[in-house]
C-alpha cells in the first residue's frame, strides 16, 4: 500500500485516482499520521460481503454450539436418521478431500 501526504495527494489527485482505479490502495497522511485510505469502491463492496459472511458464520457457530449442548432425541422430528447423518458426513469428507 502506497503512502503520501495530503499535499502530495492534492497535487497528484488525477494520478492518485488512476492508481486506485488500477487496484492500488493509497494511505493519505497528515503530519505523518494516517488519516485516510483511498480505495476502489469494489474493495468496499467485497469487504462488506466478507463481513456479512463472517457474521453468518458466527451465527452458525453459535447455533451449532447450542445444538451440541441439547440432548439428541430420535423421537424429535428434526433429528436425523443416524445412517443418513453418516452418509452426509462421508459426502462432506469426500468433497473436502477432493480439493487441491
Amino acid at each position: 500500500m502506497a503512502t503520501m501526504s495530503v499535499s502530495e495527494a492534492r497535487a497528484e489527485l488525477p494520478a492518485v485516482l488512476d492508481r486506485v482505479a488500477a487496484g492500488e490502495e493509497i494511505t493519505i497522511t497528515r503530519h505523518g499520521a494516517p488519516v485516510a485510505v483511498v480505495v476502489h469502491p469494489d474493495v468496499l463492496r467485497r469487504r462488506g460481503r466478507a463481513d456479512l459472511a463472517f457474521a453468518m458464520a458466527e451465527k452458525i457457530r453459535v447455533e451449532m454450539e447450542e445444538a451440541r449442548r441439547r440432548p439428541l432425541s430420535l423421537s424429535d422430528p428434526a433429528a436425523l436418521d443416524p445412517e443418513y447423518a453418516e452418509e452426509l458426513v462421508a459426502d462432506i469428507r469426500r468433497g473436502r478431500d477432493s480439493r487441491p
